[in-house]
């Protein structure tokens, strides 16, 4: 059974915020626009007892920001001009008769009533008995008290901040969130640290496990820093609170067991820039676009390659999707039409990874026929093709990754299957280059370059991981990350947190 609630009760609640943060204005304008009025005092016995002891200086400044019945808010302001004619305060009286809305309106409705009160203002003596008609001062304050009373209501203070208050510990009991985190209340989402100083891993941070039948075989961090994205070899794609651990449960179609999904095993997943948008690569050759807040597919490529989707990624406007496959090609497809729009032949065996150049003017392509191409995104013609120095024994290495470089947009990191990877131009000559110094079993599967640029990781067969300096040119670090059959790692957007996983079912996060 859902709860109910009145629109007009939410109108007060933000009534109540404005009136105690003295936004009297914005007071004014909301209860005009909206014909609903706050009606509420601190203390109803408060108010009552300023009325029955004439406090008037205390009274009038809460009742106009009230809304009340015409006729007793003239039985208030007649007996305050009463009280100040008797009181001699003649000019004050006047000033008040001829200022005041009240008076204006009785004016026109009741002209007679508003007479006597003039005539009494010119009088020079104040006849008691005449103006209290058999009754008395105390009496009429007493009875305006009470009739005022019946119009007002007490609530607790700053009930807005104790409601979203009692909201987020309520969503934090429940797991959707992490304890002790600053909330952007106005995004929605909990506050990323950033780490000023960027320094490698060493440290395990916390274990995600996955199905005995089940593995990560790609994940990605939101461009945000809010969200972990895993897609996995039985297809299912999940989200996950890196902090805890575990599934976002503030996700509701996850928190209903409900999951974006691949037919087959899931190899390539990216975020659009605004992290609104995810796309999806799988086995069989398919790609989809989702909306990450719903769950949503809102594009599928039935047949965007012929074998397996090894890399995928949005175009900078988001309006096309990035794409490379085992069949050999990388393409571009159109977000709105749904349709592959350019085909980029001309490597020779798998494509492992391609990337959009962050200005977006061109593709780069990493490949196993041990070659790095760049191509023109508009003309789709190869502007160079060049091949990373080979220093394995056993034959021309594949190139698995390539990065774009942080700390220059014309220098890619290229990662090939030897123990060295580099820093390259996009005309293949070599800036830079970093040797684990292991000679056999220890070739980088994949690699990853910190947000600033000043660290370069790469995972080895050996399921190591090597944290090299782009400052010293050093390894500074190792660490063993998984017992067997290492896949691949991500770095968070804006922390020093690695993540690495591997077939042997979990994946792993590491921080400094």
């Amino acid at each position: 059974m859902s709860l109910e609630i009145e629109a007009t009760d939410v109108i007060k609640i933000i009534l109540q915020f404005c009136k105690e943060n003295a936004l009297l204005d914005s007071l004014q304008a909301i209860q005009n626009e909206c014909q609903v009025s706050l009606n509420t005092v601190d203390s109803i016995e408060t108010f009552v007892s300023e009325i029955n002891n004439g406090r008037w200086d205390q009274v009038l400044p809460v009742v106009s920001r009230l809304k009340l019945p015409h006729g007793k808010l003239e039985s208030l302001y007649e007996l305050v001009v009463l009280e100040m004619v008797e009181l001699r305060e003649v000019d004050t009286a006047r000033a008040v008769l001829r200022q005041t809305p009240v008076f204006n309106r009785m004016k026109q409705e009741e002209p007679d009533r508003f007479l006597k009160l003039e005539h009494l203002c010119g009088r020079t003596y104040f006849d008691t008995k005449e103006v209290w008609a058999g009754t008395s001062k105390e009496k009429r304050r007493a009875q305006i008290a009470h009739s005022l009373s019946q119009e007002v209501s007490t609530v607790p203070p700053q009930r807005l901040m104790a409601l979203i208050g009692q909201a987020l510990k309520w969503q934090q009991h429940q797991g959707l969130l992490p304890p002790g985190t600053a909330f952007d209340l106005f995004r929605g989402t909990a506050q990323g640290t950033r780490d000023e100083v960027e320094r490698y891993p060493s440290q395990l941070d916390r274990t995600i496990k996955f199905g005995k039948k089940s593995h990560p075989e790609c994940a990605v961090f939101s461009p945000d820093g809010q969200m972990l994205v895993t897609g996995s070899a039985d297809g299912f794609i999940e989200v996950w609170d890196f902090i805890t651990g575990k599934l976002k449960k503030d996700l509701q179609y996850q928190a209903d067991e409900q999951f974006m999904m691949h037919d087959e095993a899931v190899l390539a997943l990216s975020f659009s820039k605004d992290s609104e948008l995810l796309v999806s690569g799988s086995q069989d050759g398919k790609i989809k676009v989702w909306k990450v807040r719903t769950g949503q597919c809102l594009r599928k490529y039935e047949r965007a390659h012929t074998q397996g989707v090894t890399a995928v990624g949005f175009s900078k406007d988001g309006t096309h999707v990035l794409s490379s496959s085992y069949d050999g090609l990388v393409r571009v497809h159109g977000i709105k039409s749904g349709k592959m729009l350019k085909e980029l032949r001309g490597h020779t065996s798998y494509v492992n990874d391609a990337i959009y150049s962050p200005d977006g003017s061109q593709i780069v392509s990493a490949s196993s026929d041990a070659s790095v191409r760049v191509w023109d995104s508009k003309t789709c013609d190869c502007l160079t093709s060049f091949r990373p120095p080979q220093t394995s024994t056993s034959g021309e290495a594949s190139v698995n990754a390539v990065h774009f470089y942080p700390q220059n947009p014309d220098q890619i990191i290229v990662c090939n299957r030897s123990s060295t990877v580099f820093i390259m131009t996009l005309h293949g000559h070599v800036v830079k280059s970093f040797q684990s110094g292991k000679r056999e079993g220890g070739d980088f599967l994949a690699c990853w370059v910190s947000p600033r640029g000043e660290w370069i990781y790469c995972l080895g067969e050996d399921s190591i991981l090597y944290s090299f300096s782009t400052a010293t040119g050093k390894l500074e670090n190792l660490m063993q990350v998984a017992d067997k059959g290492p896949i691949g790692l991500c770095q968070h957007p804006h922390r020093n947190l690695v993540a690495t996983y591997a077939d042997e079912g979990s994946l792993k996060l590491w921080k400094a």
